[in-house]
């Protein structure tokens, strides 16, 4: 059996620091999306690299949701961390320089010369990890 447990905060940076892809949930003419990202966090924001003219470009002062996670299928365990925030694009010359190091390339192929900024307003998550109590856990 398994027990959820809320994170700190100090968890959820944590987590949140050890992934670069995420989910970015916004809507999209009135309509719920969700796309998978990746991202670095920087001086305590949470960055996407993304196109100019894609649909993330868009988003200009949205409050948005962004998510990070990971899962083990075996243990039936893992995390999830949710950040709210609004989202704005980064448009200070030095700070772009410095966010667009090569070592932080997107996956995705074609230019990514657009730098979005989702401040951590609001963050939590969760833990599912397997329960200390001996007389739940299933026998093997």
């Amino acid at each position: 059996m398994s027990d959820i447990r809320p994170l700190t905060p100090r968890e959820c940076l944590d987590l949140l620091a050890s992934q670069s892809i995420g989910r970015l949930a916004y809507s999209e003419s009135a309509l719920p999306a969700i796309r998978p990202v990746n991202y670095f966090l920087h001086n305590g924001d949470v960055i996407v690299r993304t196109s100019r003219g894609g649909s993330l470009a868009k988003l200009t002062k949205e409050v948005v949701a962004f998510e990070v996670d990971s899962v083990d299928p075996d243990t039936r365990t893992g995390w999830s961390v949710v950040v709210v925030g609004k989202v704005r694009p980064v448009s200070d010359i030095e700070e772009l320089v410095a966010l667009a190091d090569p070592l932080r390339r997107p996956w995705a192929d074609g230019e990514r010369a657009h730098f979005l900024r989702v401040p951590i307003e609001i963050i939590s998550g969760r833990r599912l990890e397997l329960s200390a109590d001996p007389k739940l856990s299933v026998a093997t």
